[in-house]
């Protein structure tokens, strides 16, 4: 009798386990270690840092989209679905002349700023979506807008320092909006020409140090030597001078401790948006002391500015690769002999 009962419970067992197996999915598309999104027969299920989300598929592709940050505009402008975007904010920031003009026409409401969101308006607008980075201050806000109903989404692409994983958000974007085909082709051809601008750049013998950023106050922020900033300038074959250094955020370091690090820099890089060097003078007159500055190897990233708007802030988040092509441009001139630089600027 005790082994009949045994039998029993070992077969009850045996069921129970190949009830409770759980059922193969498809595989998770990797973005990045913030981002990925995997597609099952029911659901589009997303993680963006912190935040998962899980997406009927009924509701997709997004058709009517409201965009609170302008970095996200580049991704749109790619995949061309500009005519998806409803509500806009701040729209003095964005750059793009086809949104610019769908404002104008009224198809794209302004939405207003980080300074006020006009809730009523982005509630009156029914979105399938809002897109928008993350701001913990903002919680309050959106509480109120999943209150009545608006889907909120979070994606903090500046966050990223890989930049090609910060491009590779565009597939993301694709299969939310219906363009995965397009996305995959986009980001391909990123991929492939960073790939080989990365080995072009390789050709070159010299390797010169560079300086970055500019001083805000008293503190100069240099960017940490596992920054996206510091990753363009390795795959450029150039030495920045906080290269060993371990962190992504910026290193505040007075002008004394720069100076002293920067004194066999052969280029300055990412100064702001200066138009000449006599506007960095107006700010501190101690930049003539250093040696980069007299040697007049100074660039800006004003390439393309149209008022308060920078296209490197939009397109530039996707294109990694021209990113990457003006740096080698700067720093290794003769491998691109006939390139003109798309978001730099040289300061004179």
């Amino acid at each position: 009798m005790k082994n009949y009962f045994f039998i029993i419970i070992s077969l009850l067992l045996v069921f129970s386990c190949k009830q409770n197996k759980e059922i193969p999915t498809k595989d998770w598309t990797y973005i990045s270690q913030n981002v990925s999104y995997q597609k099952d027969k029911g659901f589009f299920n997303l993680k963006s840092g912190k935040f998962n989300y899980q997406i009927k598929n009924s509701d997709l592709p997004f058709k009517k989209i409201i965009l609170l940050n302008s970095s996200l505009l580049g991704y749109f402008e790619a995949l061309n679905v500009e005519n998806k975007i409803i509500g806009v904010s701040s729209p003095e920031y964005i750059y793009s002349e086809k949104i610019k003009n769908l404002i104008d026409s009224g198809k794209i409401q302004n939405v207003g700023n980080e300074q006020k969101y006009d809730i009523e308006k982005i509630i009156a607008l029914k979105p399938d979506v809002v897109f928008t980075n993350y701001v913990p201050n903002f919680e309050n806000t959106y509480n109120l807008l999943r209150k009545n109903g608006i889907k909120l989404i979070f994606f903090n692409e500046y966050l990223e320092q890989n930049p090609l994983e910060k491009s590779a958000y565009i597939k993301v974007f694709g299969a939310l909006l219906g363009e995965e085909k397009l996305s995959e082709k986009v980001y391909s051809e990123v991929k492939n020409n960073y790939k080989n601008l990365k080995n072009l750049a390789l050709k070159s013998t010299e390797k010169p140090k560079v300086l970055v950023n500019e001083m805000y106050g008293n503190e100069w922020f240099l960017a940490g030597g596992k920054s996206n900033l510091a990753q363009f300038i390795k795959d450029a074959n150039a030495d920045y001078i906080l290269a060993n250094n371990t962190e992504t955020k910026g290193i505040p370091l007075s002008f004394e401790e720069v100076f002293a690090k920067s004194k066999d820099a052969k280029y300055w890089v990412n100064v702001g948006n200066h138009l000449d060097k006599n506007e960095l003078l107006q700010i501190n007159s101690s930049y003539q002391k250093m040696n980069v500055y007299q040697l007049g190897n100074l660039y800006s990233i004003t390439g393309k500015i149209i008022g308060k708007s920078n296209d490197y802030f939009e397109s530039g988040v996707v294109r990694a690769d021209l990113v990457l092509k003006d740096y080698i441009k700067i720093f290794h001139p003769k491998l691109l002999e006939n390139y003109t630089l798309t978001y730099m600027k040289k300061l004179n």
